[in-house]
């Protein structure tokens, strides 16, 4: 089946650039054109370790240039879009230019949702992108400075953080925050016992309805143990967020707590774009329903996937995003050779949960859990055998760390410490691989003999 027009591909998260990717390597006929507002694809899962400096932009945040160039067929535009007529198969951008689409992908992802509180979206620093990580460094940075040369009555709001939302980014950024302001502040000979990371949070629990529940008493242990001990405020609904200043309900009481860092994580919300199509088929988020092919139902051209979509009740995770990006891939190319679509597989293998510098948690399909330092070699080889670039394409050497290892039935056949071995074994090798100086630097550093090491 030819066509003039292209395949057009909205958004450049995990399933937009997954999507791209794999019909790139599929030789697929149609032109492929993929649109997103910013210059850079964000790996989310690994923003900590961006602003951290554990890991640089590159890895994290790489150009779409770099990740698509000439040779792999997809067309990059950094630009906004507009509008979307699904019923005439157009895509408007802000810059004016129309395009005509056979197929389009929606892959928008999410925004930042602030409830509905006053001041939240002024007073509060975000942490979704490479520039939000960018920006909250160089704000904790002036903060740190400040507190070194004013009075001890302003020094304490400067050098207190508020993380807002106790779902999995706020407790992955505390964790972080508590191990990391204490080696930049002893850098300008503060007192670190001055330093106060503060987690605010609505219910009774951290992680509640996430897909690391599982995780929580691991996690909340984990807060408690970092060089500066995370304060957990739970059962407080805030009420207004004002410069320097949180404002709160616990009970009957109104209370506050002043801070020079803000960072809102406590919730998003359906892309406008999204919100505005005409279509009736939603959940009560307003995310679109989509068959289990991830096509729109009454417009079948129209595949979408991400935090647009809402199937099976699939966590908004990055390991379910990249994998609707191979089967919409694998689905726009029946389409093309006229083979019928098939329904999305996405198998969750696990979650991990970064919690401070150097130390994670790794909960295998509820089977096995793996935490500290192994836990987080674990972590970072997962996540850089997905990350999208050359460097780490590893598929003929490390596939088998997902597909072979990361499998429940191989699990519960040669039972948890065996598999923990498999997993620590391959988790250690791919790290090696893709971070030679930050294994030497970590591994080397728990005292333990490394047999990975090249023998001269």
């Amino acid at each position: 089946m030819e066509s003039s027009f292209p395949t057009v591909i909205l958004g450049g998260g995990f399933t937009g650039l997954f999507t791209a990717l794999h019909l790139s390597k599929a030789n697929y006929p149609l032109r492929i054109i993929l649109i997103d507002s910013h210059e850079r694809f964000v790996f989310k899962p690994l923003l900590y370790e961006f602003l951290s400096s554990e890991m640089n932009i590159d890895l994290v945040c790489p150009r779409y240039e770099e990740l698509l160039p000439d040779r792999s067929g997809v067309v990059f535009i950094q630009d906004t879009v507009q509008a979307i007529d699904l019923h005439n198969q157009q895509v408007q951008l802000i810059s004016g230019l129309r395009y005509t689409y056979q197929n389009l992908v929606l892959a928008l992802g999410s925004t930042t949702g602030y409830l509905g509180i006053a001041g939240a979206k002024d007073n509060c620093l975000p942490f979704r992108s490479g520039e939000d990580a960018i920006a909250l460094g160089r704000h904790l940075r002036d903060c740190l400075q400040r507190a070194t040369q004013v009075a001890s009555t302003a020094q304490q709001t400067l050098l207190t953080v508020a993380i807002l939302g106790a779902g999995p980014s706020g407790v992955e950024l505390a964790a972080t925050l508590a191990d990391l302001l204490p080696k930049w502040y002893a850098r300008l000979e503060g007192n670190i016992s001055q330093l106060r990371i503060v987690l605010i949070n609505r219910g009774t629990e951290i992680l509640k309805g996430d897909i690391n529940n599982s995780l929580r008493q691991t996690a909340e242990t984990s807060l408690q143990q970092r060089t500066v001990a995370v304060e957990l405020l739970t059962e407080a609904e805030i009420t207004a967020v004002e410069p320097q200043q949180v404002k709160f309900k616990r009970g009957d009481r109104t209370e506050s707590l002043q801070a020079a860092t803000i960072v809102w994580t406590a919730g998003t919300q359906t892309h406008p774009l999204i919100q505005s199509l005409p279509i009736s088929h939603r959940d009560k988020q307003g995310k679109l329903q989509v068959t289990p092919t991830l096509q729109l139902p009454n417009f079948p051209e129209v595949f979408a996937g991400g935090d647009c979509a809402t199937a099976d009740s699939l966590p908004p995770t990055a390991q379910v995003a990249y994998q609707q990006g191979e089967a919409i891939a694998r689905n726009l190319q029946a389409l093309v050779t006229g083979d019928r679509p098939v329904a999305a597989r996405v198998n969750i293998r696990g979650t991990l949960l970064k919690l401070g510098l150097g130390e994670s948690a790794a909960n295998l399909f509820d089977i096995v859990q793996i935490k500290g330092k192994v836990g987080h070699s674990i972590r970072q080889a997962t996540y850089m055998q997905l990350l999208p670039t050359p460097v780490r394409n590893l598929k003929a050497t490390s596939n088998w760390l997902t597909n072979e290892i990361f499998q429940r039935r191989r699990l519960q056949r040669f039972g948890g410490i065996v598999a923990s071995a498999a997993l620590i074994g391959g988790g250690l090798w791919t790290w090696r691989v893709t971070q030679p100086q930050q294994f030497k630097r970590v591994w080397h550093s728990t005292g333990i003999p490394s047999l990975l090491e090249r023998q001269e």
